[in-house]
């Protein structure tokens, strides 16, 4: 992909996209807009030299992958076949049968596993928010990163591929009652409603040798077990000493962390 004509290549992209979209030619449209977009991402990255210009194209980002998506969900919907009755219930009874056969199975094999499950199960709160963007007063420009961050990527993963990877780990900072656990819960909302688990730092602190990164292990097998899912670790701070420190444990529990 050359720079320099990135966004003019882009430009034309979505003006096809938008012609098929007014033809109803929904399955083309879909793809120009994936297109034009990785073309819009480019260029932001690349060739935007001012933050208001990178603004901008974020902005269109954003306005031609919501058309994409409800196109997507559209042909989606218009695609499946009905199932008969009885016949597809069945077949998925027993695919969760044989998973909670699975699980319990794989309980009783690993009793450590259980034990650190059983464990922070009284600590995590595991639920599926309903908090949408517009429900976060303010904030924008932190909206708009966790967007870039964690929306997109999880709705158009095709899009962040190779070098454009999205980010593993965000750090939402500021004094309490700012709106960080809020801002969480509407990413997990966002996030084709995933399941939301939080919990504080200092449930993943114990005194015992060995037993902080089995539980930092068994949070993280929990959201696998749950996904999608989104963690929100709570006072993370207290986990990170000062670089005056000597402490190999807490070193060790933040390399482990990221």
């Amino acid at each position: 992909m050359s720079s320099g004509n990135t966004l003019q290549k882009a430009i034309e992209l979505v003006t096809k996209a938008t012609e098929e979209d007014k033809n109803k030619n929904y399955e083309e449209a879909l793809r120009l807009y994936e297109h034009s977009v990785e073309y819009f991402l480019h260029a932001m990255k690349y060739e935007a030299q001012s933050e208001k210009a990178k603004d901008s194209i974020r902005a269109k980002c954003a306005q031609y992958l919501d058309r994409a998506e409800k196109l997507k969900q559209f042909l989606n919907k218009k695609s499946k076949k009905p199932v008969a009755d009885g016949g597809g219930s069945g077949s998925n009874n027993k695919g969760k049968s044989a998973k909670n056969n699975e699980s319990e199975s794989d309980e009783e094999e690993d009793p450590d596993k259980k034990k650190f499950s059983n464990q922070l199960s009284g600590a995590i709160v595991m639920e599926r928010p309903n908090i949408k963007w517009d429900d976060v007063a303010g904030l924008h420009m932190a909206k708009e990163a966790l967007k870039e961050a964690v929306i997109l990527p999880v709705k158009f993963p095709h899009l962040f591929t190779g070098k454009r990877k999205p980010w593993r780990g965000i750090l939402l900072f500021g004094p309490p009652g700012t709106g960080k656990s809020y801002l969480a819960k509407a990413v997990a909302t966002e996030a084709n409603n995933s399941t939301f688990f939080s919990v504080s730092s200092s449930d993943l602190v114990s005194k015992w040798l060995g037993e902080s990164e089995k539980l930092v292990k068994t949070l993280f097998s929990l959201a696998r077990e749950n996904k999608p899912s989104i963690i929100f670790i709570d006072e993370v701070d207290a986990l990170c000493g000062s670089r005056s420190e000597n402490d190999s444990l807490r070193l060790h529990f933040v390399r482990l962390l990221l």
